[in-house]
């Protein structure tokens, strides 16, 4: 039972090693670099001017490739630009924490657990932004407005000034492999294929032909892989099948009826605020895959499955072991030798989770 739970994660496994495959290759080629060099002098000596533009940057990077991207491969452009202006690096990275999950239901495809929720049932496009737009916005409003009060007393100093230097060809092929990417990546999604394999191919042609000019690309890729990160979720997928077999499934079914005969607004926040809590005690991974099965199973209503995505999506923002995306932006950030702690990024948490899942929810009964 453990081995055919953890073989349902094949597409999830292909997915984050084409993710970090591509992440360390834009490192080994100095795309990080480059682009570092370039957002510090774009911001012309403002570090509120850098906070907003890395903000803006992972927005873009969360809704068009995904939450887990922004964890794998922006955070280690905002660290190479922090070195460079020679900031506090500690409200950058947080943000490449917060907007990873706060922007992630803006497209179906800005979450995994988005897929994981709905399954079969992903509504079209049009209804989707119907759904979630107002919600998204004012998740990522919210969140935007709060870091920016957290960060106030680390946004005073002006930046260094860094050196410019032009990007390699191996540099420049990998950047324009970045946007082949993301073009494959939606392709996919639109066409209603799982992005593991895509994902996963993709890099591997991309390193192939980096390896063209450069042989000791792949072996140092392949060393600077996480590959740790694949056996960790192979054992959320078994804790799912172990919940489920002790009665997580019915117990979610459960929950969900007593939510349903609550009145609207009461309704979503129970379900929102339910599966926040559920995603931060077990991960929002198995989370979703309990609730999905759990919804599924009781024909919910839009509304309701709205809430639980939400609550999926949104609610790991509490703590750093809440969500895969998060999972992954700790180990980037420990890399270059940046520590985190459980209580520090508790403390922001709960400053920044709870109104813009507040506000996020209650929109969708308006």
């Amino acid at each position: 039972a453990a081995g055919a739970a953890a073989w349902q994660g094949l597409d999830v496994y292909l997915f984050l090693i084409g993710m970090m495959a591509l992440s360390e290759l834009a490192r080994y080629t100095g795309v990080f670099d480059w682009l570092a060099r370039r957002a510090v002098r774009a911001a012309a000596g403002s570090s509120v001017r850098l906070f907003s533009m890395v903000y803006v940057v992972g927005i873009g990077v969360t809704v068009l490739l995904s939450n887990d991207a922004t964890a794998v491969v922006l955070t280690p452009a905002v660290q190479a630009a922090v070195r460079s202006a020679g900031v506090e690096a500690l409200p950058f990275l947080m943000i490449c924490a917060f907007i990873a999950n706060a922007a992630s239901f803006v497209l179906p495809i800005s979450n995994p657990a988005n897929l994981v929720v709905f399954h079969a049932g992903m509504p079209p496009l049009a209804t989707w932004m119907a759904w979630f737009a107002l919600p998204s916005l004012l998740s990522i409003a919210a969140t935007y407005l709060l870091l920016r009060w957290l960060s106030a007393r680390y946004l005073r100093g002006p930046l260094a000034d860094p050196a410019q230097s032009p990007l390699t060809p191996t540099g420049r092929l990998s950047l324009w492999g970045i946007g082949v990417f993301a073009v494959v990546l939606l392709g996919s999604s639109a066409a209603g294929v799982e992005l593991g394999a895509p994902a996963f191919f993709t890099a591997a042609a991309l390193i192939a032909g980096v390896a063209w000019k450069d042989r000791q690309a792949p072996s140092a890729v392949a060393r600077g892989v996480a590959w740790s990160v694949i056996p960790l979720v192979a054992g959320l997928f078994i804790i799912v099948e172990a919940l489920n077999g002790a009665g997580a499934r019915q117990l979610s079914q459960s929950a969900l009826a007593l939510a349903a005969g609550l009145p609207p607004l009461g309704s979503v926040l129970s379900c929102a605020f339910g599966t926040a809590l559920l995603s931060n005690l077990i991960n929002n991974l198995p989370a979703g895959l309990i609730s999905g099965e759990a919804l599924r199973a009781a024909h919910a209503p839009m509304l309701l499955k709205g809430a639980v995505m939400i609550g999926i999506d949104l609610g790991p923002n509490l703590s750093i072991t809440g969500s895969l995306a998060t999972i992954l932006w700790l180990i980037a950030i420990r890399r270059e030798g940046t520590e985190i702690g459980f209580w520090q990024f508790l403390k922001w948490g709960l400053i920044l989770m709870p109104p813009a899942l507040l506000l996020a929810a209650g929109a969708l009964v308006l």
